[in-house]
């Protein structure tokens, strides 16, 4: 049996949650409770630690990490404990690297798991879908976060609320933080307004969990009767322009009340054949958004019903319809929605809002169109025109009464089958004019003297009528039908390309032009309601500047527009364009926000390295100087006499110390022509007895052993650049050899099926590092391990990499065998070009 989950919530630190969890600890061992503390910490708060001193408390596990000692709690002592309730203080911490689980909620779960209830604390900016808009009010970004989701599962969810004057005071008497932290806290964090916006949040997000507490209770127990715990407003859509006004309307009672839900709803018929305008619909949805609001679309064939459905089902308060837009005449055709509504509502109060569309009536789309091809219609109207009389001519020399009717009903039927509508109600016409003209007594009049003969006139037409339009319904239906396959095979295919990862703006503006067939596709955005269009993306030639001047243009919220130009689209089509101009505004959105990220990046990168550079500065470029400086100072002394050999090593001390300003400074400026994208390597053909030399002169005698076959084939690159990140990375191995030397050796790398390579190896058997360091160590500003301040600024493997892959080499790390570190440099060879062109094929 899984345990239960209880959490206290709190707006900020020092509310009292963990005083809160402490005090429902005392009451459930009184009452008989097995309750441990698997961990709480006391943050030198005495009110805390006296509320702990009586409970029993898991011992801790100790870690070490970075040289410093802490403690974790011990998820396999509190299991093996097994107790009924177990207290786990702040549930978003972050465990110390090497800990079972890296969150602390994670080791929640498996005390969950294991039957143990847990009662746990979390403040409201630790939940993780909250950390955007905690940052954006505290200037703040939180570290450590928690899914929601795992918050939510909680069986039990209280909040711990607390004035912000009341926290301040607590805050200020020293019952938070240290005394020395106190002002800092106040002036930052503790404002006022943060502490009010931070409260604010946990009470809302509070509710929220208590409404769908609510809404299941409410399911569970299939109550229907309006509640009205909190103003939930649904505004009835009907896809008429009076929309917007609805929900302007419905935004202003909602602004009435704090906390207020607006869900707008818009009723479609379930046979899809009759809908209203997508663009329409499309604009109303982008406003309801903006205004907080949510957009609903239900099935149903009675509007007032379902909408009532609806707002029974989403425990509504109030509903917002408009004055009905039909003509007077039409109410002889029943009350209408808002009247029904009104009458069913029961507890929901109804608001009908007037607007500048009231009784106008009504613009519905022309649906009749050719659904049956032109040929097959030709065909129809011959048959019902021109059949009845060949008939006629065929039967005139009988007399064969009912059969006759009979025939004349087959050619009807036949007409309807092939023409549709129209073509079979001339058929019956005309049938029944001749009829009543040729075989009717008395004859060549259209007076009928048997009022039987009237009966079998009238079910003529009336049969025939009917199966004409059946025969039209169906060809409507089987038209719809085939649309709708269309449309979702267009929509299949978009939802295929929008999983596949295909999010680049033109791709998606070229599919929408195929699909189309138009001549192009432009996507448009404004900055304001009133500034001017610019596009943002485009296919085709000549596309448009405007959505004006367009052919078709679908928007897309306010300020975008998706505007082709090619042809006129029928209304069926506008529905799946649609869903195109949604997906062209979400890729827009990704690419700029993509841009935006790689900017913070690029910033962030930016930051890292001048901070780096002030560091250098500051450090590792002083010491030299410094070491420079007290020689010179030592020398140019006159109270002094200097023997020579101190005089040689004085001068030594300031050789090597320009030297390593020399090298600080190379890497400095190497990495910034890294980073700046200037590094043009001069490719040619050359030797590694040109480079691997020059390269070693800066490293002490007998450091370096060297095995480097002289049959090596040439090398294709800048042999300077080879030179700089050779001397980088023999240097950091000498540096970390210890005794022994450092083996440079050349081999040639011979794969199946691809050009060589040349491999030059550059091993050590110093301390080596793990496999998960292997590529960290070619970051900028990077040091291993313990290395001191004075070894460098940490970018000579940085440029070495650089300047190798500028070369179309690689440069990696591995590990030497029996211990210590390889630098592996894979670089390309003449021969490589060479079989590379080869493979080609030369010029003739």
């Amino acid at each position: 049996m899984r345990g239960r989950l209880r959490i206290y919530l709190g707006a900020a630190p020092g509310v009292g949650k963990t005083c809160a969890m402490l005090g429902e600890a005392h009451r459930r061992r009184d009452r008989g409770t097995d309750v441990v503390v698997g961990f709480v910490e006391d943050h030198g708060r005495s009110h805390t630690a006296g509320l702990i001193a009586g409970l029993e408390v898991v011992p801790r596990r100790s870690m070490e990490y970075r040289g410093a000692a802490f403690t974790e709690m011990d998820v396999d002592a509190v299991l093996a404990r097994r107790p009924a309730v177990a207290l786990v203080d702040e549930l978003a911490h972050t465990n110390v690297p090497g800990s079972r689980n890296v969150k602390r909620w994670q080791d929640v779960q498996e005390l969950l798991s294991a039957g143990v209830d847990v009662i746990s604390t979390v403040n409201i900016q630790h939940l993780e879908s909250l950390a955007d808009v905690v940052a954006g009010i505290t200037g703040v970004r939180q570290q450590e976060t928690v899914p929601d989701e795992v918050v939510r599962r909680a069986e039990q969810i209280e909040l711990v609320d607390m004035a912000p004057e009341a926290l301040r005071r607590r805050l200020a008497h020293g019952n938070v933080y240290a005394p020395e932290k106190v002002d800092a806290a106040l002036s930052n964090y503790f404002r006022p307004g943060n502490l009010t916006a931070l409260r604010e949040l946990a009470l809302l997000w509070t509710a929220d969990r208590v409404d769908e507490y609510l809404q299941r209770y409410r399911a569970e127990n299939r109550i229907s009767d309006t509640w009205q715990a909190r103003e939930r407003i649904v505004v009835g859509l009907t896809g008429g322009p009076e929309g917007r006004t609805l929900i302007r309307r419905a935004a202003r009672i909602a602004a009435k009340g704090s906390g207020s839900e607006i869900l707008a709803v818009y009723v479609a018929k379930s046979d899809g054949l009759t809908g209203a305008s997508p663009q329409e619909l499309t604009v109303q949805r982008a406003l309801v958004e903006d205004l907080g609001g949510s957009f609903h679309s239900v099935l149903g064939d009675n509007a007032a019903e379902a909408l009532l459905d609806f707002a029974r089902g989403v425990n509504a308060t109030q509903i917002v319809l408009g004055s009905s837009r039909r003509k007077a005449w039409q109410w002889i055709l029943g009350p209408g929605v808002g009247a029904t509504v009104a009458r069913e509502s029961g507890d929901v109060d109804v608001h009908i809002v007037t607007h500048e569309h009231v009784a106008r009536g009504r613009v519905r789309p022309i649906r009749r169109i050719a659904r049956l091809g032109a040929a097959r219609t030709a065909v129809g109207w011959v048959l019902g025109v021109g059949g009845p009389l060949l008939l006629t001519w065929i039967l005139g020399g009988t007399r064969s009464g009912s059969t006759d009717m009979l025939l004349y009903l087959g050619l009807t039927v036949a007409a309807a089958l092939t023409g549709g509508l129209f073509p079979a109600l001339a058929s019956a016409v005309v049938g029944s004019l001749l009829i009543n003209w040729y075989f009717t007594p008395p004859l060549h009049t259209l007076t009928v003297a048997d009022p039987q003969n009237i009966v079998a006139i009238a079910v003529f037409l009336a049969v025939a009528l009917a199966v004409a339009y059946v025969v039209d319904l169906a060809a409507s239906r089987t038209a719809e039908a085939a649309r709708s396959r269309a449309e979702a095979e267009t929509l299949s295919f978009l939802a295929g390309s929008v999983l596949s990862g295909e999010k680049a703006l033109p791709a998606l503006l070229e599919r929408v032009k195929e699909t189309f067939q138009m001549e192009s596709v432009a996507l448009l955005e404004r900055a304001d309601d009133f500034g001017p269009w610019t596009c943002a993306g485009s296919v085709g030639p000549a596309p448009v500047g405007r959505p004006e001047d367009a052919d078709v243009d679908v928007p897309v919220g306010e300020r975008l527009a998706l505007a082709l130009s090619g042809r006129v689209l029928p209304a069926g089509d506008r529905r799946v364009l649609g869903a195109f101009a949604a997906q062209a505004a979400e890729v827009l959105e990704r690419r700029r926000l993509s841009e935006q990220a790689a900017e913070a990046r690029r910033l962030a990168e930016g930051n890292r390295i001048r901070t780096a550079l002030l560091a250098a500065v500051s450090h590792d470029l002083r010491t030299p100087l410094a070491g420079i400086k007290a020689s010179v100072s030592s020398l140019r002394t006159e109270d002094l006499r200097w023997s020579a050999e101190d005089e040689a090593e004085l001068l030594a001390g300031i050789e090597e110390g320009a030297d390593r300003l020399d090298h600080l400074i190379g890497n400095l400026l190497d990495m910034s022509r890294l980073q700046t994208g200037t590094v043009v390597p001069l490719v040619r053909e050359f030797d590694l007895d040109e480079v691997v030399p020059m390269a070693l002169r800066g490293v002490p005698d007998g450091t370096v052993r060297l095995d480097v076959p002289e049959d090596l084939p040439m090398v294709e690159g800048d042999p300077g650049l080879l030179e700089r990140a050779l001397a980088n990375v023999v240097e950091n191995a000498v540096k970390y050899q210890g005794k022994g030397q450092v083996l440079v050796s050349g081999s040639v790398l011979r794969l199946a099926g691809e050009p060589d390579r040349l491999e030059l190896r550059v091993a050590d058997h110093g301390p080596g590092i793990p496999d998960e360091a292997k590529d960290k160590v070619f970051e900028p500003f990077q040091r291993y391990g313990d290395a001191p301040r004075g070894a460098g600024v940490g970018l000579g493997l940085a440029v070495a990499r650089g300047f190798v892959e500028s070369m179309g080499g690689r440069l990696t790390a591995e590990d030497t065998p029996g211990g210590g570190l390889t630098m592996v440099f894979t670089l390309r060879t003449d021969q490589s070009d060479r079989i590379t062109q080869q493979g080609k094929g030369s010029p003739e």
